[in-house]
């Protein structure tokens, strides 16, 4: 429903601007000059008055109208699920949703069926409600400006004022954004230290979340919920795909941006960056059933003891992945050095490579740093070559040859399938992910202070 009133309004904006045009043409004559705004301005607002209402009623119903749905839902049958707890509550509702849509759900029965029904009504009153709020919103906005195109009508500041609040409006919710998941982290986070104590989180050296007992009648192991390994497993990987990826990318960059001809490059960046389009499963796939199998026999080949799913060809894949973050940014930087550092250089006397290490290099530092910072980032976050050639083995071990696992593999484990979110193998989730979003802060932290230390000024 959604995207179909979405591209409704659209096509009515699209409708509204030569309107809009039209009429304040018509309304000037032939005296332009007497206009404060051009005609396409007039066309904009109209459109704007128009689309814009109706667009903000859509949006606000679609985030209210679920909740007010589900709270009159769960007050019809009051009795009934009363006693739910909020998982259970959380699972009835996708149930109903899943009946009344498309007929499947994990559960169905009498008191399930009954409430489909009840929700496809309310659900239909719903949208029947929007849908006339939303056109006598459009119908309004459109008299309005209609009404309001003259040849003094200040139509520009008007547009540009709402091209600005857009704006607004994009960052507020960019930073609005941030700051609900990192509340949600901490929130959640929280619940699970009150229930596994943060020393025994953060310096523990076992990992086994799996072996607690969801319910009363079930024999629940010793649990363990020490983040050490999965903190030493991600930055092995890391360290690993790093080591790849960094000299490669950055060598590779500074062939392309000042050593490779035209031709050369204009094929050349195109291919290595068809690196990054590759779905990270095939990377996995690619790691599983060659790399992994190739180190494992060459290891054997030469005594060592080499497992079948390893931190090395985790890492080496990885870093072949993340080889186009690094040069591809490494060359927009190198390129956007100035060419008349390279020719005060060389007029000097210096020969290119000395001037790529002693000039271009330095004054393309920051970016370089932001380039690697971002492939980290982008390795930390990893999940399905870890999984499919490192394996999921919480294993504290520094030895690039054994299984390990990351943060992230963990973080999709615990929360696979339905869970209810109030047992500690659940909230554990949570409590790495807020412990990864620390580790990456710290890490882009550390590049600023790089940069600020390395940066070179220039006239």
């Amino acid at each position: 429903m959604f995207p179909t009133l979405f591209g409704l309004l659209l096509a009515i904006g699209i409708i509204c601007l030569p309107l809009g045009r039209r009429r304040s043409a018509a309304l000037a004559g032939a005296d332009y000059a007497a206009m404060h705004s051009r005609p396409g301005y007039h066309g904009w607002w109209l459109a704007l008055m128009t689309a814009g209402p109706p667009l903000a009623v859509l949006v606000l119903w679609s985030l209210i109208a679920p909740r007010v749905v589900r709270a009159r839902l769960f007050a019809a049958f009051a009795a009934e699920t009363g006693g739910f707890s909020r998982a259970q509550g959380d699972g009835f509702w996708r149930d109903v949703q899943a009946i009344a849509q498309d007929g499947t759900a994990v559960l169905r029965d009498g008191l399930r069926e009954q409430a489909a029904l009840v929700f496809t009504r309310l659900d239909q009153v719903s949208v029947t409600a929007m849908i006339v709020v939303m056109a006598a919103a459009g119908a309004i906005g459109f008299v309005m400006a209609w009404r309001a195109i003259t040849p003094t009508f200040r139509a520009r500041h008007r547009v540009e004022a709402v091209v600005r609040l857009f704006l607004l409006a994009s960052a507020a919710l960019a930073i609005l954004t941030t700051i609900g998941i990192v509340l949600s982290l901490v929130t959640e986070s929280l619940r699970f230290f009150a229930m596994v104590s943060p020393i025994d989180f953060l310096f523990g050296l076992t990992w086994t979340p799996q072996q607690m007992a969801f319910r009363a009648d079930q024999v629940g192991g010793s649990a363990a919920f020490g983040i050490v390994p999965l903190i030493a497993g991600t930055l092995l990987i890391t360290l690993i795909a790093v080591g790849v990826a960094a000299p490669i990318g950055i060598f590779a960059a500074i062939y392309l941006a000042d050593y490779a001809s035209g031709p050369v490059r204009a094929v050349g960046k195109p291919m290595l960056e068809v690196l990054a389009g590759i779905p990270t499963v095939v990377y996995g796939f690619f790691a599983a059933l060659t790399v992994a199998p190739f180190i494992r026999d060459s290891g054997q080949g030469l005594g060592l003891d080499v497992a079948s799913e390893s931190a090395l060809a985790a890492g080496l894949v990885m870093g072949i992945m993340i080889v186009p973050f690094v040069s591809s940014l490494s060359d927009d930087v190198l390129n956007a050095v100035p060419q008349s550092l390279r020719d005060g250089s060389m007029g000097l006397g210096a020969t290119k490579s000395e001037t790529i290490r002693k000039v271009v290099l330095p004054a393309a530092l920051p970016g370089i740093v932001s380039a690697l910072v971002l492939a980290v980032s982008r390795a930390i976050g990893e999940t399905m070559i870890v999984v499919m050639a490192a394996g999921m083995a919480a294993n504290l071990t520094l030895n690039p040859l054994e299984a390990v696992t990351t943060v992230t593999v963990q973080i999709g484990a615990l929360l696979t399938g339905d869970q209810e979110f109030d047992s500690p193998k659940t909230l554990a989730a949570f409590a790495l992910g807020l412990a990864l979003f620390a580790i990456t802060l710290a890490l882009n932290l550390l590049a600023l202070r790089v940069v600020k230390r390395y940066r070179e000024h220039y006239d």
